[in-house]
């Protein structure tokens, strides 16, 4: 059984990460941190046009009809640049309504999405740490009347999935009545977060809501680990190139053993992970009766680690590790948000013991 990756899944890395590089540069992402927000919205039109924004969408709907796995492969390729915006949020909401959705949500939808047209994110946590569809209390009545927080550029959006109690989903336009946005403090600059109060907003139910929200959220995790695992592997590809550069004692850094049994770690911690998260896409694509555990492992795992090798690069760096010129403190923030969104490491660590029956 031969499991690398297509020609095909590898060019569709290739392609991105080209895009990428050539919209954002040297220091496009310190531009966008320090508010010039222009690369951000640059980016954004070129990945829509790419169709990276629709590719788990069907054809028939404007998109490119690929899996998860697919997709998770490009959530590496930005994780690795740090690359900004609303990613996440909006594939998955974009997933909400081609899996919940019916015959005229979808169609007026999954095209605007697909092109980047209207940004979509998802409004699935509440105050306490609540992400997973068995604790949302948001009242799904004839309007909705409550507060959704962490909403992943939620500022921007212009439709939302929200969660509603007992597992459903419905859709919210941002610009309807009694629905009011406040931009929340972030640590990841890149991936701005938003509290929403609904106040008798409007509401339309996705008829398929509730079968649909956990593999929703199962595929979020999924994407949140494959960006992990970009910023980490990124974080060792530069420990290493500066430990190549920086000479302490007359020597370059690389020479000194325990800088190599660092560096070597921090390898060792992160590239093994390549594998969960593989899986945890393939599962859901298959539909595999061990999907939503291999998505909890993934997420707890990867984010945790990736976390970690943030602070080991840091580390390595020395003094110009915490300096705001350069890059270190940038994944250290992308690696705590991937952590923290959608539930930290001992949620889904007790969820993958669950899972397991143990």
């Amino acid at each position: 059984m031969k499991f690398l990756l297509s020609e095909e899944q590898v060019s569709i890395q290739d392609t991105i990460q080209q895009v990428v590089e050539g919209v954002l540069g040297g220091r496009g992402i310190h531009e966008i941190i320090d508010g010039k927000r222009e690369k951000e919205a640059e980016l954004w039109r070129e990945l829509g046009a790419l169709g990276v924004l629709g590719a788990i969408i069907p054809e028939e709907h404007g998109g490119q009809g690929l899996g998860l796995l697919e997709l998770a492969l490009i959530s590496e390729v930005l994780g690795y640049a740090a690359a900004p915006g609303p990613f996440v949020g909006h594939v998955m909401a974009t997933l909400a309504i081609a899996l919940g959705g019916d015959a005229a949500q979808k169609s007026r939808w999954l095209p605007k999405l697909a092109s980047g047209e209207v940004i979509a994110s998802v409004a699935f946590g509440e105050a306490g740490g609540k992400w997973l569809p068995d604790q949302w209390s948001l009242a799904a009545g004839a309007a909705l009347t409550g507060t959704k927080t962490h909403v992943i550029g939620g500022m921007d959006a212009g439709l939302l999935v929200v969660g509603l109690a007992g597992g459903g989903l419905g859709l919210v336009e941002t610009s309807a009545p009694g629905v009011n946005r406040e931009a929340l403090p972030a640590t990841d600059s890149t991936r701005p977060i938003a509290k929403v109060t609904f106040e008798g907003a409007p509401y339309t139910a996705l008829p398929e809501g509730a079968a649909a929200a956990n593999r929703v959220v199962d595929a979020g995790l999924t994407l949140l680990a494959a960006d992990a695992f970009g910023a980490g592997r990124r974080c060792v590809d530069m420990a290493v190139e500066y430990s190549k550069q920086r000479e302490q004692f007359g020597q370059v850094l690389a020479q000194f053993q325990a800088m190599r049994h660092q560096l070597a770690n921090m390898a060792l911690e992160i590239e093994p992970c390549r594998g969960l998260y593989w899986f945890a896409a393939y599962a859901w694509d298959t539909k595999d009766e061990g999907a939503r555990h291999a998505a909890a492992l993934a997420k707890a795992h990867i984010t945790d680690r990736a976390l970690q090798i943030s602070r080991d690069n840091t580390e390595a760096h020395g003094g110009i590790g915490f300096t705001w010129e350069y890059d270190a403190h940038i994944f250290m923030k992308r690696g705590m948000f991937n952590y923290a969104w959608l539930g930290g490491a001992p949620l889904h660590r007790a969820r993958v013991a669950d899972l397991a029956g143990w």
